[in-house]
């Protein structure tokens, strides 16, 4: 990497639009530990989903030291908005969750990489189904947000292809005023309506994000409500631990790796950096879990026991001779020096 190491040394922005949830957290953490085995310096930089903290945080960004950017969970039209200037001031950027576009255009050289999300639904609702007679259409109790999210969006769109085919119907739809505190939200929008619907009036309940999951298995569990089956899409420890203790109606989840993601994602902005051809947008597959697979020796850490393959990252953007010599570099280097954490800006 020539140009982007003139000055000694590669120095990433990792700014995260969102919460510091635990999906969240694995995100940053396969980016950051990705980032510095390859001797990269990364700070992470957090808005909690505030538009205008985000905005001034990218405004310092574009005029600091940075060499590449990888941006997460940014809406669209907005994510062009402040994405626009730091491309513009020769940083490499890769975005995570993200639609960095407006009015169909889109950013030179930027990389978009995404969850699969309807992958992600699909697989979820088909599980869904899967548990009904051959005859019978599930009846689904629905719980989203109205907020402009794109995954949430991507994921509603399957979920709304299956209610038209007659695959499904909805039988409630939850909606949610907005992104804060979702288990508690959920779980009591959930709790509120659950008197409406007699054991036999309704098959499962369906949510597009973990957050919401564990607010809802709360709601069916306080109500004995195991006539009602819970199915979701994403996966975190407390996920685990929440369907261990509610394998009756928490029967599965459809999920990504996203500590793998943000693995990955650095990968590729690494490959950027080093001018490497690339395509404009990649994809990460879901897995199914299955609460009746799990036992109490399953966690996060050692998923892969269970889904064979979870967390391997060999062959995505990791075959280039240079990312071997920076990985090689980097661990020679920590060997023989102290590591000195710096805080991360504000």
């Amino acid at each position: 990497m020539p140009a982007a190491a003139a000055d000694g040394i590669i120095k990433i922005a990792v700014l995260v639009n969102s919460t510091p949830g635990e999906n969240v957290q694995q995100f940053i953490e396969g980016s950051v530990s990705e980032g510095r085995s390859m001797g990269f310096t990364v700070d992470i930089f957090f808005s909690g989903g505030d538009e205008e903290r985000c905005r001034e945080m990218a405004r310092g960004i574009a005029h600091a030291d940075y060499d590449g950017l990888i941006f997460s969970y940014g809406n669209a039209g907005f994510s062009y908005d402040i994405l626009r200037p730091i491309a513009d001031s020769g940083i490499k950027i890769v975005t995570f969750e993200t639609l960095p576009y407006r009015d169909g255009r889109s950013i030179h050289g930027l990389v978009t990489t995404f969850q699969d999300d309807y992958s992600l639904a699909r697989l979820s609702l088909e599980t869904l189904v899967s548990y009904s007679r051959p005859d019978h259409v599930p009846r689904v109790i629905r719980i989203s947000s109205d907020s402009d999210v794109i995954f949430l969006d991507r994921r509603a769109w399957v979920f709304n292809e299956l209610v038209n085919k007659g695959i499904i119907e909805e039988v409630a739809l939850i909606l949610l005023p907005g992104l804060e505190n979702p288990y508690s939200a959920a779980q009591e929008a959930l709790a509120e309506i659950l008197p409406r619907f007699l054991p036999g009036s309704a098959d499962a309940v369906w949510v597009p994000w973990n957050e919401f999951a564990r607010g809802a298995v709360g709601a069916l569990a306080s109500a004995g409500r195991e006539d009602i089956k819970l199915f979701s899409v994403g996966i975190s420890g407390e996920d685990i631990h929440q369907m261990l203790h509610y394998p009756d109606i928490w029967l599965a989840s459809a999920a990504t790796d996203t500590r793998l993601a943000g693995t990955v994602t650095m990968r590729i902005l690494a490959a950027a950096l080093a001018g490497e051809p690339l395509e404009e947008t990649f994809y990460f597959s879901p897995q199914l879990v299955n609460a009746a697979d799990l036992n109490f020796g399953v966690h996060i850490s050692n998923f892969s026991v269970m889904l064979p393959g979870w967390g391997d990252g060999t062959g995505l953007f990791d075959h280039y001779p240079w990312m071997v010599e920076l990985h090689t570099a980097a661990e020679r280097y920590l060997r023989i020096a102290p590591v000195v954490e710096t805080a991360a800006a504000p």
